[in-house]
């Protein structure tokens, strides 16, 4: 009992330390929301980019809140491409069906992981692996550099990528 107390203290007081929200769907099958907005993405002329990571991960959390309130960020987002934040949870205790989905996401997404997380990973129209990047070099403080970011995001448009 004491357990499950601690752990449910533990779960409140990191998600009260954030104060940010959940943007990661942990009910959905991870390739099968790619393959979604791959279609969607080809549809519209974009590229997708997948932010792995999890409401787990603070600083996936922090990345979400960040470009979500840069107006500069999220219109060239917006425009360029279909943004998805694609749940990952390496831990045991999620079951095994969801650590075969979570191998089968990181052998799709030529072990993005590696980095650490979040992690943004660029799909062309195709959904073929174009790019990782390790948010750790767009960090600043406690936060995101604004010119890292947008750098990024505009470095990785189709538009920059095909011309």
């Amino acid at each position: 009992m004491l357990v499950v107390l601690l752990t449910v203290l533990f779960s409140l007081s990191s998600n009260a330390q954030t104060g940010l929200k959940k943007v990661y769907n942990e009910d959905i099958n991870p390739i099968e929301q790619i393959d979604q907005a791959i279609v969607k993405a080809k549809s519209e002329g974009k590229f997708v980019i997948c932010q792995v990571g999890g409401n787990w991960c603070p600083w996936c959390l922090r990345f979400a809140d960040f470009i979500t309130n840069d107006t500069t960020i999220s219109k060239v987002i917006d425009e360029n491409f279909e943004y998805i934040h694609v749940n990952y949870n390496p831990r045991k205790s999620q079951g095994a069906e969801k650590l075969k989905q979570g191998k089968a996401l990181m052998k799709r997404l030529n072990n993005a992981g590696r980095f650490g997380f979040p992690v943004l990973v660029v799909l062309d129209e195709e959904g073929k692996v174009i790019h990782i990047q390790d948010s750790g070099l767009l960090e600043e403080g406690d936060g995101y550099n604004q010119k890292k970011v947008l750098g990024f995001f505009k470095g990785w448009t189709p538009n920059a990528v095909k011309n």
